[in-house]
């Protein structure tokens, strides 16, 4: 992508964190590299591990007293991102799993007309584990159904989107369903959504993820689609 048109597009990093010390500063150090005007906010979901102080050189460091969720992160992180005036909104996770490096390429399509979210999407290989694996092509599938559109990756947290798709969906979950339902009720919409491929990495640290809780937040998320998933989109 031309550097001016790096310099002109205005665009915000959100980056949900909790218990996020011992990764923070890298990513935060690599997305300042990989587009240098963007506006970075991290938004520490409750950390008693010294994430905060770890983030300070991001622009913005938005803090839970407790941790609420990743959703109520994202939520927040969103909001900070278009009350400073971002045109396009970029969602990562701060473990290191989404590599900064690839946001010129989640950008691109929005910069040139093609897209209004656009997903990073991972090959379902290793090192991307095999239940993993399983539940993002189930899930993938479902998302294509109901949108319409062709989702290679529904369950991947490294997103870019516009403005107006961040003002138009509003999901009301608080934890990990909420990225689901963004994109599901976005799909639902008619947003225009694209996948760019990029690296799959997995590291073997803990995930924050609560298979029982969580899963079932995930499917009450797609069953309010259930319409869209047995007709198709419209």
């Amino acid at each position: 992508m031309p550097p001016l048109v790096r310099a002109e597009l205005r665009v915000a990093v959100v980056i949900p964190a909790y218990e996020a010390a011992a990764t923070i500063t890298d990513v935060v150090a690599r997305v300042q590299a990989a587009w240098p005007s963007a506006y970075v906010i991290v938004v520490d979901d409750g950390s008693r591990d010294g994430t905060v102080s770890a983030a300070a050189s991001g622009d913005v460091v938005v803090g839970h007293d407790s941790n609420l969720g990743k959703g109520a992160a994202l939520r927040d992180g969103i909001h900070a991102a278009i009350t400073h005036g971002a045109a396009v909104v970029i969602t990562l996770d701060a473990d290191g799993q989404h590599p900064p490096e690839e946001i010129p390429r989640l950008v691109a399509p929005i910069a040139e007309g093609r897209a209004d979210l656009v997903l990073g999407a991972r090959r379902r290989a290793p090192p991307m584990p095999f239940g993993r694996r399983c539940t993002n092509w189930l899930s993938a599938r479902l998302a294509t159904r109901i949108g319409g559109q062709v989702v290679s990756d529904a369950q991947t947290g490294f997103r870019a989107f516009t403005r107006e798709v961040a003002l138009r969906v509003a999901p009301r979950e608080e934890r990990y369903a909420f990225e689901t339902a963004f994109l599901l009720d976005a799909l639902a919409a008619g947003t225009r959504v694209t996948c760019v491929p990029i690296p799959t990495v997995y590291d073997g640290a803990r995930s924050h993820f609560r298979p029982w809780a969580d899963t079932w937040r995930l499917a009450r998320v797609f069953a309010r689609h259930a319409g869209r998933i047995v007709a198709g989109a419209a």
